[in-house]
Protein backbone atom coordinates (compact mmCIF):
# COMPACT_ATOMS: atom_id res chain seq x y z
CA UNK A 1 0.00 0.00 0.00
CA UNK A 2 1.63 3.57 -1.17
CA UNK A 3 2.58 5.78 2.03
CA UNK A 4 -0.24 8.29 1.21
CA UNK A 5 -2.82 5.67 1.70
CA UNK A 6 -0.95 4.85 4.65
CA UNK A 7 -1.38 8.45 6.13
CA UNK A 8 -4.44 8.77 4.60
CA UNK A 9 -5.84 5.66 6.62
CA UNK A 10 -3.98 6.43 9.92
CA UNK A 11 -5.24 10.08 9.96
CA UNK A 12 -8.93 8.98 9.10
CA UNK A 13 -8.37 6.20 12.03
CA UNK A 14 -6.95 9.17 14.47
CA UNK A 15 -10.00 11.49 13.62
CA UNK A 16 -12.15 8.52 14.80
CA UNK A 17 -10.79 7.70 18.04
CA UNK A 18 -10.77 11.99 18.79
CA UNK A 19 -14.57 12.22 17.89
CA UNK A 20 -15.57 9.16 19.74
CA UNK A 21 -17.70 9.37 22.55
CA UNK A 22 -15.45 7.20 25.16
CA UNK A 23 -12.77 9.77 23.94
CA UNK A 24 -14.79 12.73 24.51
CA UNK A 25 -15.81 11.15 27.89
CA UNK A 26 -12.75 10.45 29.06
CA UNK A 27 -11.79 14.23 27.89
CA UNK A 28 -14.48 15.61 29.97
CA UNK A 29 -14.03 13.50 33.19
CA UNK A 30 -11.17 14.44 33.54
CA UNK A 31 -11.59 17.98 33.23
CA UNK A 32 -13.91 17.30 35.92
CA UNK A 33 -11.55 15.49 38.04
CA UNK A 34 -9.54 18.53 37.56
CA UNK A 35 -12.15 21.02 38.78
CA UNK A 36 -12.39 19.17 41.90
CA UNK A 37 -9.00 18.88 42.41
CA UNK A 38 -8.80 22.47 42.60
CA UNK A 39 -11.80 23.06 44.59
CA UNK A 40 -10.22 20.68 46.97
CA UNK A 41 -7.16 22.58 47.36
CA UNK A 42 -9.18 25.72 48.42
CA UNK A 43 -9.92 23.41 52.14
CA UNK A 44 -7.64 22.53 54.67
CA UNK A 45 -6.20 19.59 53.97
CA UNK A 46 -3.97 17.04 55.91
CA UNK A 47 -0.09 16.85 54.55
CA UNK A 48 -1.38 13.26 52.77
CA UNK A 49 -4.22 14.88 50.95
CA UNK A 50 -2.18 17.48 49.72
CA UNK A 51 0.86 15.26 48.91
CA UNK A 52 -2.49 13.12 46.69
CA UNK A 53 -3.58 16.10 44.99
CA UNK A 54 -0.49 17.28 43.96
CA UNK A 55 0.40 13.92 42.48
CA UNK A 56 -2.82 13.93 40.94
CA UNK A 57 -2.68 17.60 39.62
CA UNK A 58 0.75 16.20 37.53
CA UNK A 59 -0.89 13.29 36.12
CA UNK A 60 -4.03 15.51 35.15
CA UNK A 61 -0.99 17.87 33.45
CA UNK A 62 0.57 14.79 31.73
CA UNK A 63 -3.02 13.93 30.41
CA UNK A 64 -3.98 17.25 28.92
CA UNK A 65 -0.45 17.34 27.36
CA UNK A 66 -0.90 14.16 25.61
CA UNK A 67 -4.74 14.76 24.67
CA UNK A 68 -3.49 18.52 23.06
CA UNK A 69 -0.76 16.39 21.39
CA UNK A 70 -2.97 13.40 20.43
CA UNK A 71 -5.62 16.70 18.49
CA UNK A 72 -3.04 17.95 16.68
CA UNK A 73 -2.35 14.50 15.32
CA UNK A 74 -5.58 14.32 14.18
CA UNK A 75 -5.94 17.36 13.09
CA UNK A 76 -6.22 16.88 8.90
CA UNK A 77 -4.36 20.11 7.95
CA UNK A 78 -1.64 21.19 11.16
CA UNK A 79 -1.01 24.46 9.62
CA UNK A 80 -4.21 25.12 10.49
CA UNK A 81 -4.38 24.10 13.85
CA UNK A 82 -3.97 27.25 15.85
CA UNK A 83 -5.79 29.05 13.60
CA UNK A 84 -8.98 27.81 15.55
CA UNK A 85 -9.71 29.85 19.02
CA UNK A 86 -10.45 26.59 20.69
CA UNK A 87 -7.66 25.01 19.59
CA UNK A 88 -5.05 28.02 20.79
CA UNK A 89 -6.87 28.40 23.93
CA UNK A 90 -6.85 24.64 25.01
CA UNK A 91 -2.86 24.84 23.75
CA UNK A 92 -2.34 28.00 25.93
CA UNK A 93 -4.31 26.53 28.63
CA UNK A 94 -2.24 23.12 28.93
CA UNK A 95 0.99 24.86 28.51
CA UNK A 96 0.70 27.26 31.00
CA UNK A 97 -0.26 23.93 33.16
CA UNK A 98 3.16 23.19 32.76
CA UNK A 99 4.34 26.30 34.59
CA UNK A 100 5.79 24.75 38.27
CA UNK A 101 3.88 25.59 41.38
CA UNK A 102 6.88 25.86 43.81
CA UNK A 103 9.96 28.12 43.64
CA UNK A 104 8.72 30.02 40.81
CA UNK A 105 8.20 33.68 40.32
CA UNK A 106 5.00 32.89 38.12
CA UNK A 107 3.17 31.11 40.72
CA UNK A 108 -0.40 32.84 40.64
CA UNK A 109 -0.10 32.79 36.97
CA UNK A 110 0.49 28.57 36.56
CA UNK A 111 -2.57 28.61 39.36
CA UNK A 112 -4.57 30.84 37.65
CA UNK A 113 -3.74 28.74 34.64
CA UNK A 114 -4.71 25.80 36.10
CA UNK A 115 -8.20 27.12 37.32
CA UNK A 116 -9.26 28.16 33.68
CA UNK A 117 -8.11 24.65 32.81
CA UNK A 118 -12.05 23.93 34.00
CA UNK A 119 -12.98 26.09 31.09
CA UNK A 120 -11.69 23.57 28.63
CA UNK A 121 -15.06 22.08 29.23
CA UNK A 122 -16.50 24.46 27.21
CA UNK A 123 -14.31 23.71 24.08
CA UNK A 124 -14.93 20.22 24.60
CA UNK A 125 -18.38 20.03 24.27
CA UNK A 126 -19.62 21.03 21.06
CA UNK A 127 -23.48 22.23 22.84
CA UNK A 128 -21.67 24.87 25.05
CA UNK A 129 -19.17 25.75 22.27
CA UNK A 130 -22.05 26.65 19.86
CA UNK A 131 -23.48 28.68 22.40
CA UNK A 132 -20.30 30.65 23.59
CA UNK A 133 -19.54 31.03 19.32
CA UNK A 134 -23.17 32.29 18.69
CA UNK A 135 -22.61 34.55 22.03
CA UNK A 136 -19.21 35.98 20.81
CA UNK A 137 -20.57 36.72 17.39
CA UNK A 138 -23.73 38.15 18.68
CA UNK A 139 -21.96 40.71 20.85
CA UNK A 140 -21.20 43.33 17.83
CA UNK A 141 -24.77 43.65 16.87
CA UNK A 142 -25.85 44.08 20.42
CA UNK A 143 -23.45 46.76 20.72
CA UNK A 144 -25.68 49.11 19.15
CA UNK A 145 -27.98 48.07 21.36
CA UNK A 146 -26.24 48.60 24.39
CA UNK A 147 -25.40 52.03 23.19
CA UNK A 148 -29.33 53.02 22.92
CA UNK A 149 -29.64 51.61 26.67
CA UNK A 150 -26.95 53.79 27.46
CA UNK A 151 -28.23 56.89 26.28
CA UNK A 152 -31.72 56.09 27.56
CA UNK A 153 -29.90 55.62 31.15
CA UNK A 154 -28.44 59.01 30.66
CA UNK A 155 -31.24 60.83 29.81
CA UNK A 156 -33.45 59.50 32.99
CA UNK A 157 -30.46 59.51 34.88
CA UNK A 158 -30.14 63.49 34.52
CA UNK A 159 -34.07 63.71 35.09
CA UNK A 160 -34.05 61.41 37.95
CA UNK A 161 -30.91 63.94 39.12
CA UNK A 162 -33.02 67.56 38.47
CA UNK A 163 -36.04 66.24 40.16
CA UNK A 164 -35.15 63.42 42.92
CA UNK A 165 -31.48 64.94 44.12
CA UNK A 166 -33.66 67.37 46.82
CA UNK A 167 -35.53 63.70 48.00
CA UNK A 168 -32.29 61.50 48.18
CA UNK A 169 -29.42 62.55 47.33
CA UNK A 170 -27.61 59.44 48.41
CA UNK A 171 -29.82 57.43 44.94
CA UNK A 172 -30.19 61.21 43.08
CA UNK A 173 -27.19 63.17 43.71
CA UNK A 174 -25.62 63.30 40.71
CA UNK A 175 -25.66 61.90 37.07
CA UNK A 176 -23.06 58.95 37.69
CA UNK A 177 -25.34 57.76 41.22
CA UNK A 178 -28.66 58.26 39.65
CA UNK A 179 -27.23 56.02 36.66
CA UNK A 180 -26.38 53.08 39.35
CA UNK A 181 -29.57 53.95 41.24
CA UNK A 182 -31.23 52.79 37.30
CA UNK A 183 -29.16 49.73 36.89
CA UNK A 184 -30.38 48.60 40.23
CA UNK A 185 -34.04 49.49 39.09
CA UNK A 186 -33.60 48.23 36.05
CA UNK A 187 -32.73 44.48 37.90
CA UNK A 188 -35.89 44.88 39.97
CA UNK A 189 -33.95 45.08 43.18
CA UNK A 190 -36.42 47.03 45.53
CA UNK A 191 -37.61 49.77 43.31
CA UNK A 192 -40.98 49.97 44.59
CA UNK A 193 -39.30 51.49 47.42
CA UNK A 194 -37.41 53.72 45.62
CA UNK A 195 -40.21 54.87 44.03
CA UNK A 196 -42.64 55.44 46.69
CA UNK A 197 -40.31 57.68 48.44
CA UNK A 198 -40.03 59.81 45.23
CA UNK A 199 -43.97 59.84 45.36
CA UNK A 200 -44.92 61.74 48.25
CA UNK A 201 -43.34 65.02 46.75
CA UNK A 202 -44.03 63.85 42.94
CA UNK A 203 -47.28 62.05 42.60
CA UNK A 204 -46.95 61.14 39.72
CA UNK A 205 -43.20 60.47 39.62
CA UNK A 206 -44.21 56.53 39.20
CA UNK A 207 -44.21 57.13 34.97
CA UNK A 208 -40.47 57.83 35.19
CA UNK A 209 -40.23 54.52 37.05
CA UNK A 210 -42.75 52.72 34.88
CA UNK A 211 -41.72 53.87 31.39
CA UNK A 212 -37.97 53.26 32.40
CA UNK A 213 -39.19 49.36 33.21
CA UNK A 214 -41.02 49.28 29.87
CA UNK A 215 -37.56 50.41 27.83
CA UNK A 216 -35.14 48.55 29.71
CA UNK A 217 -36.83 45.27 30.79
CA UNK A 218 -39.09 44.20 28.09
CA UNK A 219 -38.02 46.41 24.70
CA UNK A 220 -34.35 46.29 24.54
CA UNK A 221 -34.10 42.58 26.82
CA UNK A 222 -36.26 41.64 24.37
CA UNK A 223 -33.94 43.04 21.47
CA UNK A 224 -30.90 41.74 22.90
CA UNK A 225 -32.55 37.62 22.97
CA UNK A 226 -33.98 38.42 19.07
CA UNK A 227 -30.12 39.22 18.15
CA UNK A 228 -29.14 36.19 20.35
CA UNK A 229 -31.67 33.78 18.79
CA UNK A 230 -30.53 34.99 15.16
CA UNK A 231 -27.56 34.69 15.47
CA UNK A 232 -27.64 31.15 17.44
CA UNK A 233 -29.91 30.16 13.83
CA UNK A 234 -26.80 31.70 11.78
CA UNK A 235 -24.70 29.50 13.43
CA UNK A 236 -26.73 26.35 13.21
CA UNK A 237 -26.73 26.56 9.62
CA UNK A 238 -23.61 27.22 9.00
CA UNK A 239 -22.41 24.32 11.63
CA UNK A 240 -24.88 22.24 9.25
CA UNK A 241 -23.12 23.48 6.15
CA UNK A 242 -19.71 22.36 7.72
CA UNK A 243 -20.92 19.11 8.30
CA UNK A 244 -21.95 18.20 4.97
CA UNK A 245 -18.60 19.79 3.70
CA UNK A 246 -16.47 17.69 6.17
CA UNK A 247 -18.71 14.41 5.32
CA UNK A 248 -17.79 14.81 1.50
CA UNK A 249 -14.31 15.44 2.39
CA UNK A 250 -14.00 12.34 4.19
CA UNK A 251 -16.19 10.58 0.82
CA UNK A 252 -13.29 12.07 -1.06
CA UNK A 253 -10.46 11.08 1.01
CA UNK A 254 -11.97 7.62 0.89
CA UNK A 255 -12.07 7.11 -2.63
CA UNK A 256 -8.73 8.79 -3.08
CA UNK A 257 -7.34 6.16 -0.37
CA UNK A 258 -9.35 3.50 -2.40
CA UNK A 259 -7.97 4.23 -6.18
CA UNK A 260 -4.65 4.63 -4.83
CA UNK A 261 -5.17 0.57 -3.36
CA UNK A 262 -6.87 -0.58 -6.84
CA UNK A 263 -3.83 1.52 -8.86
CA UNK A 264 -1.09 -0.48 -6.64
CA UNK A 265 -3.02 -4.05 -6.42
CA UNK A 266 -3.29 -3.28 -10.82
CA UNK A 267 0.45 -2.42 -10.85
CA UNK A 268 1.23 -5.74 -9.18
CA UNK A 269 -1.17 -7.28 -11.29
CA UNK A 270 0.49 -6.25 -14.37
CA UNK A 271 4.29 -7.55 -12.64
CA UNK A 272 3.27 -10.50 -11.86
CA UNK A 273 1.59 -11.27 -14.98
CA UNK A 274 4.89 -10.26 -16.63
CA UNK A 275 6.79 -12.21 -14.26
Amino acid sequence: MPPAANSSSGLSRLRRIESSRVFQTLVISIIILSALAIGAKTYELSPLANQTLTVLDFAITLFFLVEILFRFAAFPDKKRFFLDGWNLFDTLVVVGSLIPLENSDAVLLGRLLRVFRVLRLVSVVPELRFLINSLLKAIPRMGYIALLMFIIFYIYAAIGSLFFARVDEVLWGDVAISMLTLFRIATFEDWTDIMYVTMEPYPFSWIFYVTFIFLTAFVFLNMMIGVILEVMSEEQNAKQAQKAHDERDDITRQLHSVQAQLTALSKQISQNSEK
